[in-house]
């Protein structure tokens, strides 16, 4: 245990899609935080607002929180007021990290490769102006339709054809406001972790299912294979460690960070930055960090340290 937290305020569970998954990261992280000897207590903001946390009782919190509310900077904005240390991300930094068009257009910017996109809102919709935007932006089928914010794969939908996509779009407007829609890139489906800004490793998903969705992420019956390394030659696995960082810190991540790509083509796709990645032990960071020696409570105790305010 460090000197410098002792009390531990495990944040997890939520209200967002993926409750069920930062549960699972947080009774993990518990788990490990206790057996390094720290004083660990919990809070569920399903249950309570993030102002009844006690910050007389606590020296850090611990941020286990996936999705909606707990990844795109409203936690942070709490911790940040309370002025308790919190461990990963801070609010604008997972604020634009969760909006996939803000870090696209920060990717680009930065000239890292992302797949062609355009976005719609709800009231712009019909299957005339979708035509129209894939033809200006030259997308060919297959095509990815997914919500502008969500984790785990959420309400991601891949379509074959025109008909196809009009249908999954109506469908995702029922929950959704505003919509990406963005090329398909086949190839090698490649993650790679980042802690405290230094390049942990890359591992290989082969998804069973038609690509790594939120079932292929968090269910052993779906059997999505794991190779770690990724099978990559040496200086395609160093370029792919390169982007993962300075993707992170051109976003000014802290702590953990997943960077989810495709290789095709002999070219890295990089799809979005992940702030609060999954801790469980299905999870590829504790697997790369395994890989490379690094024990699921080290790593723990190393996100921990990082904890600050002011980020």
């Amino acid at each position: 245990m460090s000197k410098k937290f002792k009390r531990v305020l495990v944040v997890l569970g939520g209200t967002s899609g993926e409750r069920e998954v930062s549960l699972d990261s947080g009774k993990a992280c518990i788990k490990a935080l206790k057996k390094k000897k720290y004083i660990v207590s919990v809070f569920d903001p399903k249950n309570k607002n993030f102002n009844l946390i006690n910050k007389k009782k606590i020296d850090v919190i611990f941020n286990a929180l996936h999705g909606k509310d707990g990844e795109d900077g409203v936690a942070q904005s709490y911790f940040e007021y309370l002025k308790i240390p919190y461990t990963h991300s801070g609010v604008v930094s997972s604020y634009n990290a969760m909006n996939k068009i803000i870090s696209k257009e920060i990717f680009k910017k930065n000239r890292i490769l992302t797949p062609l996109y355009f976005t719609l809102s709800k009231s712009q919709f019909s299957k005339k102006v979708l035509k129209n935007n894939l033809n200006k932006k030259g997308i060919k089928f297959p095509v990815v339709v997914k919500p502008i914010n969500e984790g785990s794969s959420l309400g991601v939908k891949i379509s074959k054809n025109i008909n196809e996509l009009t249908k999954f779009t109506k469908y995702l407007f029922k929950n959704y406001e505003q919509l990406m829609f963005e090329k398909f890139i086949g190839g090698q489906e490649i993650q790679a972790a980042v802690l405290n800004s230094k390049s942990l490793g890359a591992i290989e998903l082969i998804p069973k299912r038609s690509f790594y969705d939120y079932k292929a992420k968090y269910s052993k019956s779906a059997k999505t294979e794991h190779i770690m390394p990724a099978r990559l030659k040496k200086k395609d696995y160093l370029k792919v460690l390169k982007i993962a960082k300075d993707a992170h810190n051109i976003l000014s991540c802290r702590g953990v960070t997943r960077a989810d790509f495709k290789f095709f083509e002999n070219k890295f796709y990089l799809l979005e930055v992940n702030t609060q990645p999954g801790m469980t032990n299905l999870s590829l960071v504790p697997e790369i960090g395994n890989y490379v020696g690094l024990t699921f409570q080290n790593l723990v105790e190393k996100i921990l340290l990082d904890a600050s305010i002011n980020k």
